[in-house]
């Protein structure tokens, strides 16, 4: 139950005084556990009943009112790539070879911000949220499903109203034109990643199947290939970390945890919504228009200087200091470790370093990606400033007044810094879920043997993780050199050392450990070191 606490226990009496506000549900039904979580944070599922009415309004397709004014690419061979367990489909993109041996890239999302109008209802609920929140077994929406599996999904065969940044790039990666419209598409297929992954790999099945669009698929291939050459020229930093995916059964009980892979499909995608939102951000930087952007701020200096202590654990001297720390400095780096024992860990360290991202009225550009400008775009459905950003286009593009600059400069700061805060909360709420799950998932394997990466050193212990990216710890009385001696924590070279033996434990070791408890209520996992025989 929810319960608002009235009175605290004090001298006279020693217990709390409340009133139940809402039941959540029971003990043992099914994700009881997760919905526990997500109460509490205040992350709720339903939505108020003005904002359901106002969802089922929305009609079920555009009418041909709705199309006026917008640019029709309904004749574009468009179509979706997403997850095989995707329900809301809110982007699209074509390709074409042009004459010039350059490339046309339409990036289309859906038009949410056309049904979900300033004012409304729907809109109040939507900045409520800020975000979709997505954990283990389920999604709380930004919005009602009427529409993010409806109208607003760009299903195969229909059409649907779209906002399009559509850009001609250089065989070098250099956008020399583009359009921001809104626009009308009808999507020729459905495609899942793994239809994409194994045309790409040449399966004549999956070729024969999407045969209409099996030269875009190639030319999406050849151009995913310029963009990430050219973002990898000018210093972006490729955080590559393991995600995984955790099975639940009916019950909500994890069964499974599985690595997620990226193969070039999902990577492709992924370079075409960059490149849409720095092609967006940049429009609208150079006219001078309030607007919104996504900035993670420099790193700072502590940060760098104690990821650079850690460098030198792999001899390679990182150029530039922790004061003027250039990216491609940072990624020459990288490249210099890659494929040596602890790679991941410091990539997953050199990510700690960075600054968290945040939205903003100020442009001060991406450090991660290296880029000038950079927004959100592309995924309206589920973040807010996604629909604010299409709602500014389509402002700007029908009333470039005073009166309509004065509203976004007022609006957007305010808009910029609740997004960012329920962002964090989104993020929170998952970790805590992902963390519970998995050590829900752990207490079935207490006493079975893995091999684990020291992934950090504390004076209490190691942090470890799994292959399957279960994170644990092995405090200092679980480690074994093999002799009876005292282990003492170096805090300068950030290491542990038998006092005999001289062993020692540092950042990247990969060690043979044993699970001998695991805490769902906390998140935690317990690990003991063996020693091999």
């Amino acid at each position: 139950i929810k319960v608002d606490i009235e009175k605290y226990p004090n001298r006279h009496y020693d217990y709390f005084v409340g009133s139940v506000r809402d039941i959540i549900g029971h003990q043992g039904d099914a994700g009881i556990d997760v919905l526990e979580v997500l109460e509490s944070m205040d992350i709720v599922s339903e939505f108020p009943e003005d904002v359901m009415a106002e969802a089922e309004a929305v009609p079920d397709a555009p009418s041909q009112e709705d199309l006026v004014g917008r640019v029709d690419l309904r004749q574009e061979v468009t179509f979706t790539i997403d997850g095989a367990d995707a329900k809301d489909l809110d982007d699209a993109v074509h390709i074409k070879r042009l004459p010039n041996g350059n490339f046309e890239l339409g990036v289309h999302i859906a038009d949410v911000s056309y049904y979900v109008t300033e004012g409304s209802a729907l809109n109040r609920e939507a900045v409520a949220r800020g975000t979709s929140v997505y954990v283990t077994d389920r999604v709380v929406p930004m919005l009602p499903e009427r529409l993010s599996h409806g109208i607003c999904s760009l299903n195969p065969n229909v059409d649907r109203l779209t906002q399009s940044a559509i850009m001609e790039i250089t065989a070098k990666g250099k956008v020399v034109n583009h359009k921001i419209c809104q626009s009308v598409i009808n999507t020729t297929f459905r495609m899942t990643y793994s239809d994409v992954n194994e045309m790409l790999a040449g399966n004549p099945e999956k070729i024969e199947q999407f045969k209409p669009i099996m030269d875009s698929v190639s030319a999406m291939a050849e151009l995913h290939k310029i963009l990430e050459d050219m973002r990898e020229r000018r210093g972006a930093l490729n955080f590559d970390t393991s995600e995984a995916r955790i099975l639940v059964n009916e019950k909500g009980m994890p069964v499974d945890i599985v690595v997620r892979e990226r193969g070039t499909a999902e990577r492709m995608i992924e370079s075409f919504m960059l490149a849409a939102n720095e092609c967006v951000a940049e429009h609208f930087a150079k006219a001078k228009l309030p607007f919104i952007y996504r900035i993670p701020d420099e790193p700072k200096a502590e940060k760098l200087q104690r990821f650079m202590d850690y460098a030198s654990i792999f001899g390679v001297q990182i150029k530039g200091t922790a004061n003027k720390m250039d990216q491609l400095d940072l990624q020459e780096f990288m490249a210099k470790v890659q494929g040596k024992p602890g790679a991941e860990v410091m990539n997953m360290m050199l990510l700690r370093s960075m600054q968290q991202a945040r939205y903003s009225e100020h442009n001060h550009g991406h450090y991660g990606l290296a880029a000038q400008y950079y927004t959100h775009f592309t995924s309206p459905i589920r973040r807010y400033p996604d629909l604010l950003v299409h709602r500014m286009i389509r402002e700007y593009t029908n009333n470039m007044s005073q009166e309509t600059r004065e509203h976004f400069e007022e609006v957007i700061p305010e808009l910029a810094t609740s997004s960012s805060t329920l962002e964090r909360r989104a993020i929170d709420a998952e970790r805590v879920v992902e963390a519970m799950k998995k050590a829900e998932y752990m207490q079935d394997h207490i006493g079975e043997v893995y091999t684990a990466t020291v992934t950090g050193v504390q004076k209490f212990g190691l942090f470890m993780e799994l292959e399957n990216t279960v994170q644990g710890l092995i405090r200092t009385v679980n480690l074994h050199t093999g002799v009876e001696e005292a282990i003492e924590f170096d805090e300068e070279e950030d290491i542990f050392k038998g006092k005999k033996s001289e062993k020692t434990y540092r950042m990247g070791d990969v060690l043979k450990i044993r699970v001998i408890s695991a805490n769902k209520r906390k998140g935690t996992v317990d690990f003991e070191e063996i020693i091999e025989e």
